[in-house]
């Protein structure tokens, strides 16, 4: 019998802890999958960050660290400098990445650190109630923000991802989503593209992925992805913001 499907050996047997809907499990099966194909398990470090992620060291199947919140690219740069032969990624949240650690990802950036940045965006704070977050859209509701994100008090929602790529230090830079079999296709080149231009020591590389988060949404999973598609997409382009030639 032919064999069409097999579970990746990126990942560990233990089952998620993610809520119904999220999509940070097929995130992870994602990252696993490329780091198998590209034969980088076993020189894979990953670091994980705080938040619903806090957790990925238990489901990847490499080395991995576990950074203060907001501070892997910083434990990553280390790792990297220390060992340049490993394919070094961090796996973070926008309340992780986009807030306490801004500083962090756009320093790694500006450098043009040999790592690769998996960075999730949910558009809310999830593991601790709901918050509202840096990616959290315009008059969207969230714990902190009960009738709706003010502009005029609160400010804008921050585009990670086309920030990034005006930095010198950026060698790819992409926005993808995972909320059907298309989009999970085009989520996983980038990743690989990001893995490929690392190893190739391009530079700094960072894929932002549009998750769901169905819990603090209040959605059902999916209502969330109906939503992710008709609200966060026209706000969050998808694409390729940053690419060199070499790998394109």
């Amino acid at each position: 019998m032919k064999k069409v499907f097999t579970r990746t050996r990126g990942l560990t047997e233990k089952p998620f802890h993610y809520c119904p809907g999220c999509t940070h499990g097929v995130i992870h099966r994602l990252v696993a999958e490329v780091l198998e194909e590209m034969n980088l398990l076993d020189r894979a470090i990953g670091v994980a960050p705080v938040g619903c992620s806090v957790f990925a060291y238990e489901y990847f199947n490499c080395d991995m660290f576990q950074a203060a919140h907001g501070r892997a690219p910083a434990v990553a740069t280390g790792i990297k400098r220390v060992h340049p032969d490993a394919a070094v990624f961090t796996y973070q949240g926008d309340g992780d990445l986009a807030a306490i650690g801004t500083g962090e990802i756009v320093h790694a950036a500006a450098r043009g650190e040999k790592i690769t940045v998996i960075f999730v965006n949910n558009a809310i704070y999830g593991m601790t109630g709901g918050q509202m977050a840096p990616t959290t859209l315009p008059g969207m509701e969230t714990t902190t923000s009960p009738f709706g994100r003010n502009t005029e008090t609160q400010g804008f929602p921050v585009r990670v991802a086309e920030m990034l790529s005006t930095l010198d230090g950026a060698a790819y830079i992409a926005r993808a989503t995972v909320i059907n079999p298309r989009y999970i296709m085009q989520a996983k080149k980038a990743i690989r593209k990001a893995f490929e231009t690392q190893m190739a020591g391009k530079g700094f590389t960072l894929v932002e992925v549009l998750s769901t988060c169905p819990t603090n949404w209040g959605m059902t999973p999916i209502e969330a992805t109906k939503w992710l598609e008709e609200k966060m997409i026209p706000y969050y382009p998808l694409g390729e913001f940053k690419t060199p030639a070499e790998v394109k």
